[in-house]
C-alpha cells in the first residue's frame, strides 16, 4: 500500500509569504480472492488421450474474470514422453495484462492433509504477481507430478483426483480524504406504494380475475408495465375504463403479480397462498413466469426463471422446459435440457404428464433434446478414452460452444 502526498503552494500578494496546504490520497493494492474445486473422475480412462490433450473444468468467475483449470493426463510437452501429468490455470475471458496470484493444490484424499501445493500466496515474489496477457494465457506446471508416483499415491482415490485452485486478482484503488459521514436511509418506495395499495385510497380501476375483485391505480400500473400502459393510456385503450376482466389467470397469481408491481418484491408465498412445498413453489413460479411475460415485467420474469432453475425436478422439468421455450427464457431452457438429458433422469421425465404436455405444445423441443442427448453421449465416449480428440466438435461436456484455447 502506497501513500501519495501533494503539497500546494499559495502565495500572498502583499507580504510575499508562503503558505502551504496539505492534501492526502491513499492508493491501496490488494487481491480479490476466490477458490474452485475440480474433481477428475475416471482417471485411468483419461490416460492415453495423447500429449497436449486436456480435461478442462467448467469456467468460474473470480475478480471479474473467467478462469478454467486444465489437466493433461499425458503431459503437455512431448519431450517428457508422458512421464508427468501437467496442471494449469488459464484465463478464459477477454482481458489484457491481468495480474494475479495463483495456487494449485492436489488434495490428499486419505484425510492425512499431505496436499501437494504450488502457491504464490504467503511468500515474497521477486517479480511481483504473474501477468496473463490474453485469453488462453496459462500459469501452471508441465511437470506437476510424476505419473508413476501419482498412481500409487493417496492423491488418487477411487480412480479420481481432486484439484483445488485459488486465484487472487490484483486490484488497485485510490481514495482521497473524507471529512463527512452522511448516512443515506434505505429506499422504502416499495413499502410506500404497497401501503397505498393496501389502503385502497385513490384506486381508479378494478380487475375481475377468476371470480375475485382487485382494486389498483392506473398510473402505478402504467408506470410499471408497458402492457398496462398501452391498455390504459394507449391510442387503442379506453382511458375511462373502470373495470377490466383478466382471462386465463388464477386469482392468487394475479394477487402476487399486483403485489410485485407495487412492492417490487415477492410476498411470503407460504403466508399468502398457504403453500410451502417445493412442488407448490415450482407451480407458483411457473404460473407467475407466464404472467410476468404477459405484462412485460422483466425483473419478475428473471426472478421466476432463477427460482425455476434452482428448483428443477423430475416431475416438473418438462412443463418448465415448455414454458422456457414459450416465454423465451434461454438460460432456463438450457438448464432444463441439461437436466433431462442426463441418463439417470431421462426415462423418469418421459413418464411424467409434463412430458406429454411438452410433446403436444412444443414438438420442436424433442429434436433439440435428442441432439443434446446425442452430444452428451458423444462427450461421455470422449471422457472414457475411446476417441483421441477432445472437444473436436467445439463443444464442452455441457454441450455449449466454446472458443479454442491455447495449448
Amino acid at each position: 500500500m502506497g501513500t501519495t502526498r501533494v503539497c500546494a503552494d499559495v502565495s500572498s500578494g502583499s507580504s510575499k509569504s508562503l503558505s502551504q496546504s496539505l492534501t492526502v490520497s491513499t492508493s491501496t493494492t490488494e487481491t480479490v480472492n476466490g477458490f474452485h474445486e475440480f474433481k477428475i473422475c475416471g482417471y485411468s480412462l483419461a490416460k492415453g488421450v495423447g500429449v497436449g490433450k486436456y480435461v478442462a473444468s467448467d469456467t468460474f468467475m473470480i475478480g471479474g474474470y473467467s478462469w478454467a483449470i486444465y489437466f493433461y493426463p499425458d503431459g503437455k510437452s512431448p519431450e517428457d514422453n508422458s512421464s508427468y501429468v501437467s496442471l494449469f490455470i488459464a484465463l478464459a475471458s477477454e482481458g489484457a495484462d491481468v495480474r494475479a496470484l495463483f495456487e494449485l493444490t492436489l488434495v490428499d484424499q486419505s484425510g492425512n492433509g499431505k496436499h501437494k501445493v504450488h502457491s504464490h500466496f504467503g511468500r515474497a515474489l521477486e517479480s511481483g504477481p504473474y501477468t496473463l496477457k490474453y485469453r488462453g494465457s496459462m500459469w501452471g506446471y508441465k511437470r506437476f507430478f510424476r505419473r508413476s508416483s501419482l498412481e500409487s499415491s493417496d492423491y488418487l482415490k477411487e480412480n479420481s483426483l481432486l484439484v483445488r485452485c485459488r486465484v487472487g486478482v490484483v486490484k488497485s484503488v485510490t481514495e482521497g480524504p473524507r471529512c463527512y459521514n452522511i448516512p443515506v436511509p434505505v429506499s422504502n418506495l416499495g413499502q410506500q406504494l404497497g401501503n397505498l395499495l393496501e389502503s385502497g385510497k385513490g384506486c381508479d380501476v378494478m380487475f375481475q380475475v377468476d371470480g375475485e375483485t382487485f382494486n389498483a391505480h392506473k398510473l402505478v400500473l402504467a408506470t410499471r408495465s408497458p402492457v398496462f400502459k398501452a391498455q390504459l393510456f394507449g391510442p387503442l385503450g379506453d382511458r375511462n375504463t373502470k373495470c377490466i376482466t383478466i382471462e386465463d389467470m388464477q386469482a392468487p397469481i394475479f394477487k402476487v403479480l399486483l403485489h410485485f408491481i407495487y412492492w417490487d418484491e415477492l410476498p411470503d408465498m407460504e403466508e399468502l397462498m398457504g403453500a410451502d412445498s417445493t412442488l407448490a413453489s415450482t407451480l407458483i413460479a411457473q404460473h407467475l413466469l407466464a404472467a410476468a411475460d404477459r405484462y412485460a415485467l422483466e425483473r419478475l420474469k428473471a426472478i421466476c426463471e432463477l427460482k425455476l432453475c434452482e428448483g428443477i425436478a423430475v416431475n416438473t422439468v418438462a412443463t418448465t422446459l415448455a414454458l422456457a421455450e414459450q416465454h423465451h427464457c434461454s438460460q432456463l431452457k438450457a438448464v432444463c435440457l441439461k437436466f433431462v438429458a442426463l441418463p439417470e433422469n431421462l426415462k423418469a421425465v418421459m413418464q411424467t404428464d409434463g412430458f406429454d404436455y411438452l410433446k403436444k405444445s412444443c414438438p420442436s423441443l424433442l429434436t433439440e433434446l435428442l441432439e443434446y442427448v446425442a452430444r452428451l453421449s458423444e462427450h461421455s465416449v470422449i471422457a472414457s478414452g475411446h476417441r483421441k480428440e477432445i472437444f473436436a466438435d467445439g463443444c464442452d461436456a455441457n454441450g455449449r460452444r466454446v472458443k479454442p484455447r491455447l495449448h
